[in-house]
């Protein structure tokens, strides 16, 4: 299920809205904010072996965060792909990843050479001139986290685009970015209550952990139409007609299959994931339990369900 969620937090019906037409908007046709650990690789993975979308040869760009790390990225892909790029595309090609081309390689050092200490946005919407006449965007669930300022001048700038975030169950997302966070070695695996409780309070996750913030604050700024609501449930419980909604919101066609991957594929399966601890679970569920509410409130769908789930 799918709903548009309007600006004070009420639900108000599907809107059916026209397709943008390819290659009408300069920069991202699309930005997908989050949430972080909600199906966002999976999507990156759909759009970029779809027919109807170039996407970046990196997800994340994180140019709003001004964040270093990306471009460390995109210097060690290019590195790679300059040095053997028949090399470095048959190993992208059996992780089922699109092979690089000269133009991603252009993409890769005009966004290295990005100024960060200013937002550029001719600069940044310059990067996605590659796409030609098909659709590409920018999916970043670090954007879910920008402050309203930050959020504003965004929606300023790229208004016409459209926005896509996938709400998943707070307690299950935050659970899931903390082993994201072991299996990188950021975190120690033994981590006990007072641990948990020391990453409840830490922005990084806070941030990311509260949809009903997140939804309110981008929506509000936005457009009417421009702003779309998905739920991780939903992908979970059928990828393919997930996939056709979201593919068909962003203005692709939905009968056109992804090459090589099936709906339902997941690179990561396996790689983050451990059980959640009862005690964890509670933990988690205490801090949450206001958010629970409020989603199951305000973002309706499949979030009405989430507070039952822990006894709330």
């Amino acid at each position: 299920m799918l709903r548009d969620v309007k600006a004070d937090g009420g639900v108000s019906p599907q809107r059916k809205e026209a397709s943008p037409l390819p290659g009408t908007i300069r920069g991202p046709d699309f930005m997908c904010i989050g949430a972080q650990k909600a199906g966002t690789q999976w999507l990156f993975d759909q759009l970029s072996l779809h027919p109807d979308f170039w996407m970046p040869p990196m997800k994340e760009l994180k140019y709003f965060n001004f964040s270093k790390p990306r471009r460390q990225v995109a210097r060690k892909m290019l590195k790679a792909a300059e040095t053997d790029l028949e090399r470095y595309n048959a190993r992208r090609h059996r992780d089922f990843r699109r092979p690089l081309v000269a133009e991603d390689l252009t993409f890769l050092s005009d966004f290295i050479a990005l100024d960060r200490q200013e937002i550029d946005p001719e600069g940044y919407k310059a990067l996605f001139d590659r796409k030609g006449a098909l659709l590409s965007g920018d999916i970043t669930p670090a954007y879910s986290a920008l402050k309203p300022p930050m959020v504003d001048r965004v929606a300023r700038e790229f208004g016409n685009a459209k926005y896509v975030f996938i709400a998943r169950d707070p307690v299950k997302r935050f659970w899931s970015q903390v082993r994201m966070h072991v299996f990188k070695k950021r975190l120690t695996e033994d981590l006990d209550e007072k641990a948990i409780v020391k990453l409840l309070s830490q922005r990084r996750y806070d941030a990311r952990s509260f949809s009903t913030q997140i939804v309110a604050t981008w929506q509000s700024r936005l457009p009417p139409g421009q702003f779309r609501l998905f739920f991780f449930d939903d992908l979970v419980g059928d990828a393919v007609n997930f996939r056709r909604e979201i593919i068909a919101f962003l203005g692709g066609d939905p009968d056109k299959p992804t090459a090589r991957i099936a709906p339902d594929f997941n690179r990561k399966s396996g790689k983050s994931s451990a059980p959640m601890p009862d005690r964890a679970r509670d933990l988690i569920a205490e801090r949450m339990a206001g958010e629970l509410r409020a989603c199951a409130k305000q973002l309706g769908g499949a979030a009405e369900k989430w507070p039952g789930l822990y006894g709330l």
